[in-house]
């Protein structure tokens, strides 16, 4: 099964439980007629058409790569991440809203225990679930899993936060404690959907990924062979679960078509043993010039120009450089 089959059926998994504990809320709210449980069912509502937006994305996402797409279908999950964040931030805003009203305006509520433990199902539900798509989003670098598993998370979050104001509210009878926990967690929900468009907006606009290059660089420094004399111009953009990355690798001038192919070949074979099948590799080689004899580290080259000066150790910032190094 492909990394993109198997975010579309968790993607399922998702949006089922969506929906089932959002009939659950709703049955918590018809029996308390707690302000903040509607909260809480209202946010639901919020989950379960994300749910359904990144199913959608990730189905787009799987789709081949055809003639209009070369690269695939893989970024619609940044721009399904960016509606889903959106709509968590506003659901946030609406907590705050009804919230502040529940304050000012206090509602009758009864039956208190059987909304709490109904709610604390869905709480411990919803946080399984969420934490199980973040890892599998991980795990596959889907964008769109990972926002889902996020968005569960947060309506954990802003769940137990209405729980605690429910277990207070049941002991001592104050109904503005409800709405104050609940507006403290609205805000922690806000928060967790502007993170989601910020991420999603970096994909969009095709941000370098610092931590995985630097993953990349210590794995490609610490195997480095004899022809391989430097390493430059290296980009990778994600697109959805794949991820695309390109570099000029120099080698010896004198190797022929298939024996610097024989290099690309090893250093393909090292980045998909460590980083998985989600990755495509596009190496451009260059020969050496007479300036890469002060950092090249083949022995035995009966062709050298020049002495060896210096080994340069590859980094984020000088594997990134459009230019091939020199040792002065």
């Amino acid at each position: 099964m492909t990394v993109a089959k198997q975010n579309f059926n968790f993607q399922k998994i998702v949006a089922v439980t969506g929906v089932a504990l959002f009939i659950v809320k709703m049955g918590a709210w018809y029996l308390t007629n707690s302000v903040a449980i509607l909260t809480d069912a209202l946010e639901s509502t919020v989950n379960v058409t994300s749910a359904f937006i990144g199913l959608y994305s990730l189905y787009v996402s799987a789709k081949p790569k055809d003639v209009h797409h070369p690269y695939g279908h893989g970024k619609v999950e940044f721009i399904s991440a960016a509606i889903e964040g959106t709509l968590i931030s506003v659901a946030g805003l609406l907590i705050i809203y009804e919230a502040v009203k529940n304050l000012l305006e206090p509602q009758p509520v009864g039956k208190l225990d059987y909304g709490i433990i109904l709610i604390s199902i869905t709480a411990v539900i919803n946080y399984l679930v969420g934490a199980l798509a973040v890892k599998q989003g991980r795990k596959n670098s889907s964008l769109a899993l990972i926002a889902s598993g996020k968005h569960l998370q947060s309506d954990t979050y802003s769940t137990v936060g209405i729980i605690v104001g429910l277990i207070l509210l049941f002991l001592t009878g104050m109904a503005w404690l409800d709405s104050a926990v609940a507006l403290v967690f609205a805000f922690l929900i806000v928060f967790t959907g502007y993170r989601i468009i910020r991420d999603s907006l970096r994909g969009i606009m095709d941000e370098a990924d610092g931590e995985l290059l630097g993953r990349l660089v210590v794995l490609l420094e610490a195997n480095r062979r004899e022809n391989w004399i430097d390493l430059h111009n290296m980009r990778i953009i994600k697109y959805g679960s794949t991820l695309h990355m390109d570099c000029h690798l120099t080698v010896p001038w004198y190797l022929n078509v298939y024996e610097a192919h024989r290099e690309i070949e090893s250093l393909n074979k090292l980045v998909n043993e460590n980083f998985g099948e989600s990755i495509e590799l596009f190496v451009h080689t260059d020969g050496c010039i007479d300036d890469s004899c002060g950092i090249c580290q083949k022995e035995g080259c009966s062709l050298r120009q020049k002495p060896f000066k210096l080994k340069i150790d590859w980094s984020v910032n000088n594997i990134s450089d459009n230019r091939k190094h020199k040792a002065d």
